[in-house]
């Protein structure tokens, strides 16, 4: 019964009345009225009434249909009937059913979402998790949200790239990273394209952007963190942070704009208001001020706990910007402000929810000495960034750029809670599997 003229269930309605339809999809609940009895049949697109009136449909059809399992696959073909009480406004009245593969009778959780599950249970059987209504919109909405950030950067001229995941230095740095054996060297998984998105500024490809995989051997077990997590990452020539920092807040505006007609929020309990830019934006000095006006002491030159950026988000209540941070507790390759400010400030930003930081970005140490010594001066050996350096000794320009987490923009946008909801299969300190 596979055929080529499968319909979705959205794709019928009460016009095509007395139409020959065939659906597919799987047996999402089950209804006996005695002599009526119903089958619910879900696809991607929603759900198709299948309507069976005993003694009008052969015998033993109905009886067919009375003992397939939930969550079975099937394949239906039938006529369409007008019914304003049933979804979408028709029903089918089948004339065929195919089981192409029965469920087990117990099934790992409730996929009418009656009977709540645990997030853990769920990404135990995320397969099944990914068939309820609210977990299938989010994913629909990440789809949604990666292509509105292309389409954006495309329209602005940028060139999408692809850098290496498998590397032989550390981009920033620090312990958090996986070691992995390559052959008869250590490598690791790459923290960020940072390294590789500079060094094509001195390409000549002026702005480039990537999304793609990253990886932190950071052993949080939080709601906000993940051990492999995807980020937006761009790079641009001849500009400054400025500048970059305003593209990152048009892309959000954008990034909500595109996603806030989508019917499926209506599953979330939610609605979209697209923020206005430009966001507020603040110094790390003003947001140590502000901490200390709300009685939460952080010492000049810490970086910002969590509690601390709690505090903030209340006190702010919408998207910002923290800018002119202090060089030490930045990146090594962090541009240190111009003359005429403090020389422990760099020329950095982050973007914050009040709930959650989404990106951080900068402007680039574009000269080959000042990178060396910056490198030199966090602990780190030249001699491993040498494929790096050598960038930026014949002719690197000015530039800057960002990382945005879209893991965390989507919990955020959507009020989810925890993060692992917006991963269809996430790493964490202790999920490996599936």
């Amino acid at each position: 019964m596979l055929m080529w003229n499968r319909k979705y269930a959205a794709e019928i309605t009460a016009d095509n009345d007395g139409e020959h339809v065939s659906i597919a999809g799987w047996v999402h609940e089950k209804r006996d009225l005695g002599g009526v009895f119903f089958l619910i049949v879900r696809d991607l697109s929603g759900f198709a009434q299948i309507t069976l009136h005993k003694g009008v449909v052969e015998k033993e059809l109905f009886e067919r249909v009375k003992k397939v399992p939930r969550e079975s696959v099937v394949a239906i073909e039938g006529r369409v009937k007008s019914e304003p009480k049933a979804p979408n406004g028709y029903e089918i009245i089948p004339e065929r059913m195919e089981v192409l593969n029965e469920a087990s009778q117990i099934l790992p959780l409730d996929t009418t979402g009656k009977v709540g599950a645990e997030l853990d249970t769920r990404l135990d059987a995320r397969f099944m998790d990914l068939r309820t209504e609210r977990t299938k919109h989010i994913f629909i909405i990440r789809s949604r949200v990666l292509k509105a950030i292309r389409d954006f950067l495309d329209d602005l001229g940028f060139i999408e790239i692809n850098t290496p995941k498998i590397v032989s230095a550390a981009t920033e740095g620090g312990t958090a990273l996986f070691p992995i054996s390559y052959f008869e060297r250590e490598a690791f998984l790459n923290q960020s394209p940072q390294l590789y998105k500079q060094i094509l500024m001195a390409s000549g490809f002026d702005r480039v952007y990537e999304i793609a995989p990253i990886f932190r051997a950071e052993e949080h077990d939080t709601t906000k963190h993940l051990n492999e997590a995807t980020s937006v990452d761009i790079e641009v020539a001849f500009v400054s942070d400025k500048e970059v920092m305003v593209t990152l807040e048009e892309l959000i505006a954008f990034v909500y704009s595109k996603v806030g007609d989508y019917p499926g929020l209506s599953k979330l309990n939610l609605k979209l208001d697209v923020p206005k830019i430009p966001f507020r934006r603040i110094t790390y000095d003003e947001a140590i001020e502000l901490l200390s006006e709300a009685g939460e002491e952080i010492e000049w030159g810490e970086d910002l706990s969590t509690s601390a950026e709690h505090t903030l988000g209340e006190i702010i209540g919408e998207l910002y910007f923290i800018t002119d941070w202090p060089c030490a507790i930045k990146p090594f390759y962090t541009q240190p402000a111009e003359k005429g400010k403090r020389e422990d400030i760099c020329n950095a930003f982050d973007l914050m929810h009040p709930k959650v930081e989404l990106a951080s970005g900068s402007q680039r140490v574009h000269s080959y000495e000042l990178l060396k010594r910056k490198i030199e001066s966090k602990g780190l050996s030249a001699d491993s960034f040498e494929f790096y350096l050598d960038a930026f000794r014949f002719g690197m320009p000015p530039h800057a750029g960002w990382g945005l987490g879209v893991e965390r923009l989507l919990m955020s946008m959507l009020e989810i809670d925890n993060i692992r909801e917006v991963v269809l299969f996430p790493r964490d300190r202790r999920r490996l599997a599936p």
